[in-house]
C-alpha cells in the first residue's frame, strides 16, 4: 500500500514538470489516487498500451485512463474516451481520424474530479 508520504518522496525524483503536476493533482482526489500511485513509481513500470490492447480490454461507453503512454499499433473500434499521460503522434492521428475523444490526465482531473465512469488500465505488475 503506497501512502501519500511515499508518493511525495517519489515526486522529488521526477524532473518532468507535467508529470509532477499530474501526480500532485491525482493524489488529492480519492478516485484518482490509484493513478498517482502508478505514475509516481519507477519509469520501468510505466504503463504503455497500444490501441489494439486498449480495444481488447475495455467495454463500450467508458472513460479509459492509461497512466502512461498510448501507442499507435492496431485500431480502436469502440467509442470510448481515452485519457492518458501522453500519446504518440501516430496514436493521436488515428484517434482523430476515428473521431475518438482523448485528453490528458491532468485535464480530465479538472473536468471530472470525482472520477465518475473511469476505468484504469494497468499492467499486472502495478
Amino acid at each position: 500500500m503506497k501512502t501519500k508520504t511515499k508518493i511525495n518522496k517519489q515526486i522529488q525524483k521526477k524532473s518532468r514538470r507535467e508529470l509532477v503536476d499530474t501526480i500532485i493533482a491525482a493524489k488529492k482526489k480519492e478516485k484518482w489516487f490509484e493513478v498517482a500511485k502508478i505514475l509516481s513509481g519507477p519509469r520501468r513500470k510505466n504503463v504503455n498500451f497500444n490501441l489494439n490492447e486498449i480495444d481488447k480490454n475495455i467495454k463500450k461507453e467508458e472513460i479509459v485512463v492509461i497512466p502512461g503512454k498510448v501507442l499507435s499499433s492496431g485500431e480502436l473500434n469502440k467509442k470510448v474516451k481515452i485519457v492518458a499521460l501522453s500519446f504518440s503522434e501516430k496514436a493521436k492521428e488515428k484517434l482523430e481520424k476515428a473521431k475518438i475523444p482523448f485528453s490528458y490526465i491532468i485535464e480530465e482531473i479538472k473536468r471530472n474530479p470525482e472520477g465518475k465512469g473511469i476505468q484504469i488500465l494497468k499492467n499486472e505488475n502495478n
